[in-house]
Formats: C-alpha cells, sequence, structure tokens
C-alpha cells in the first residue's frame, strides 16, 4: 500500500481538508504514519517545484495551489478575495481573527460602526463562521475564522497570526 499516493488522492478528491485523524482511520495506520506521508509530500512538490502543495491547517492536511503561482490562478479563475473585501470587512476580519469567537456587537463596540454587511461579506467568502451563541439573553451569534482564513493567508494555525502590536 503506498500511503503518499492514497493520501494524494484523497485530498485531491476531496478539495478541502481532511482530518489526519480521519486518514489515520482510513488507512489503518497511526497518525505520526500520516504526518510522515505528508511531510514527504511536501518535499516531494517543494524538490520538484510543483504547481501544487500539501498544508498542514490545524489537525488536517489540505491540497492546494502553489503560493508562487497565486497570481496566475486568479487571473484566470477571476478569483481576488482582498478585491473583492472592503476596508470595513477587512477590518471586521482582523477584529474577529484576534478575538474569537466573538459577537457582532463586540466587534461594532472596537469599530463604533455597525458591521452587518462586513459580517455577510465574509461569510460569503467563507473565511469566518458561526461558531454558536452567547448563553444570554438575546443568544448573540458568536463568530470565528475558518480553515478557509487559514488556507488563504497561509497560516498552518491561528497561533501563527503575527502579534497584535506587530500588526497596529
Amino acid at each position: 500500500m503506498d500511503i503518499d499516493c492514497i493520501i494524494e488522492s484523497i485530498l485531491f478528491a476531496a478539495g478541502r481538508p481532511i482530518k489526519i485523524k480521519t486518514l489515520s482511520d482510513v488507512l489503518n495506520v497511526s497518525v505520526d504514519d500520516v504526518k510522515e506521508s505528508f511531510y514527504r509530500l511536501k518535499n516531494s512538490y517543494v524538490s520538484n517545484n510543483r504547481g501544487i502543495d500539501v498544508v498542514m491547517i490545524n489537525d488536517s492536511i489540505a491540497m492546494c495551489s502553489n503560493e508562487k503561482y497565486a497570481e496566475y490562478i486568479k487571473k484566470a479563475l477571476g478569483l481576488d478575495i482582498k478585491q473583492g473585501l472592503s476596508q470595513a470587512a477587512l477590518e471586521v476580519l482582523s477584529i474577529i481573527a484576534y478575538n474569537q469567537p466573538i459577537t457582532r456587537i463586540d466587534i461594532e463596540k472596537i469599530r463604533g460602526v455597525k458591521c452587518e454587511k462586513a459580517i455577510n461579506t465574509l461569510l460569503e467568502f467563507n473565511l469566518i463562521k458561526e461558531n454558536g451563541r452567547v448563553n444570554a439573553p438575546g443568544r448573540a451569534i458568536l463568530y470565528s475564522t475558518t480553515d478557509d482564513f487559514l488556507k488563504y493567508f497561509n497560516l498552518p494555525s491561528l497561533k501563527d497570526l503575527p502579534p497584535l502590536d506587530d500588526v497596529i
């Protein structure tokens, strides 16, 4: 059984991150075996200067395009999330990333203005998600970032966000 080829096939077919534990269970191998396979695939793509890559996002693995070719992909597919995001949406996304989970009301307190439109845009681009509700009257929705957020900004995990002092 060629674990690397099987994992590569699963990631390609899925088109989304797959939990390392799921891959381990499906292949009946250890989590460490899956991680070793990830690193072999990663090294193979890098050393052969391939147009695709694999990334580890939290406890999942995903296949993606090589970031060196992002400009061409965006042009070919008409994609540019940043172009589709207003300054307000980027500000709201930053607030959510550094303060998650957070409610719309708390975001508006930080920004000083309404942010419903920005939140809807971020939900549409799947950069944020609803992450439960506050256990208080009104049961406000809590928002947090998604794996797509990590993938788009090339972050392995939220721990890799730059320190807030560096951003401001």
